[in-house]
């Protein structure tokens, strides 16, 4: 199966993260997903610093394209906590999302947010609820 080219048509019609955000997928395996987000003006808040929301929201995305790889399982976000580490002087962040752990009900992962100098800018914990649908 090609991982990426599944992923790219099941989140086509995510149009908030991948038209308004403008986010790409660019990697993609079982349990794990690699997205980036070129950075403009609609991404800062007034302080001219990427938007806390928008870091999440590649994060989001990051993590429900790792966590809905594999066919006939939804797994949509039950909790998350996210750290803000550093401030983003780049133009592109990339998300990097990783299981953890998996169960019948739940799933664990681990999203990492850095820009394209190096800088870590935010790391986030997510909790996903899973359903799988019978055929």
């Amino acid at each position: 199966m090609d991982y990426l080219e599944n992923a790219r048509r099941i989140f086509k019609e995510d149009y908030f993260a991948t038209e308004a955000a403008g986010i790409v997928i660019d990697k993609v395996e079982p349990g794990y997903a690699k997205c980036t987000m070129p950075l403009g003006k609609i991404h800062k808040n007034a302080a001219g610093n990427v938007m806390g929301g928008a870091v999440f929201t590649l994060a989001d995305f990051a993590f429900g394209v790792a966590a809905n790889t594999e066919e006939r399982v939804s797994t949509v976000s039950l909790t998350s906590e996210i750290r803000f580490i550093g401030f983003s002087k780049g133009s592109v962040l990339t998300a990097e999302a990783r299981r953890i752990r998996e169960g019948k009900s739940v799933a664990f992962y681990d999203v990492e947010v850095c820009d394209d100098l190096g800088t870590v800018v935010a790391k986030v914990a997510m909790t996903g609820a899973r359903k799988v649908f019978q055929a």
